[in-house]
């Protein structure tokens, strides 16, 4: 737990999370397109924060089965309050140590998260994800990835100054999945933000 990063890095920012989070939420709303989540599928959202995510899912495909993970108990709490009648399951867990047995999902997707992670943990992540994925299963991210223009290289290189987003601006977190063992790792798209350019990747849990 001592390497855990809350919302925003600092506890004291979390209350604020949402007003900010929703800036983003064309984004989110383009990974939902990219994944294309079918009635009775069984969904998690991984790093699920407040649960922006994980109800715009729920809002869409009422049918899937939709669950959020997050390792932050007051995220949750959030998280819970606000989604009061609607039929998601939430838990409280790492994403590098889930409570779940093998083949659970069927989709795993994941919103600026993988940058609050360490190398290491990342890894360790991603081989989780491989692990509770069916074997049909696929593995959707959003979050910073490598600069693509002039201002992207900027905003890069500022960020970079900021550890635990190396990996994400480097370009890393495609060799990352490769070498977790998904198949079929690709950038699907990117755009950019305030803070820096930001990508949109897939993976299956099959070669």
């Amino acid at each position: 737990m001592s390497d855990y990063v809350p919302a925003f890095g600092l506890r004291v920012l979390t209350p604020f999370y949402d007003s900010f989070a929703k800036l983003v939420d064309p984004l989110r709303h383009r990974l939902l397109q990219q994944v294309n989540i079918q009635p009775g599928q069984r969904v998690l959202d991984l790093g699920c924060g407040t649960g922006l995510l994980t109800m715009m899912i729920k809002q869409s495909v009422s049918g899937a089965h939709v669950t959020g993970l997050d390792g932050d108990e007051e995220v949750l709490k959030i998280a819970r309050e606000k989604s009061r009648g609607a039929d998601i399951q939430w838990d409280h867990a790492l994403a590098f140590d889930m409570p779940y047995p093998g083949d659970s999902f069927d989709v795993v997707v994941s919103s600026f998260v993988t940058h609050h992670l360490t190398r290491e943990n990342k890894a360790r992540a991603f081989k989780e994800v491989q692990r509770v994925l069916r074997p049909d299963g696929w593995f959707h991210i959003l979050d910073f990835g490598p600069p693509f223009n002039f201002l992207t290289r900027i905003q890069a290189s500022v960020m970079n100054k900021f550890e635990l987003t190396q990996d994400n601006f480097a370009g890393r977190i495609l060799p990352m999945l490769t070498e977790a063992g998904f198949g079929g790792v690709k950038e699907a798209g990117h755009a950019v933000i305030f803070f820096g350019p930001v990508a949109f990747y897939q993976a299956s849990k099959g070669v």
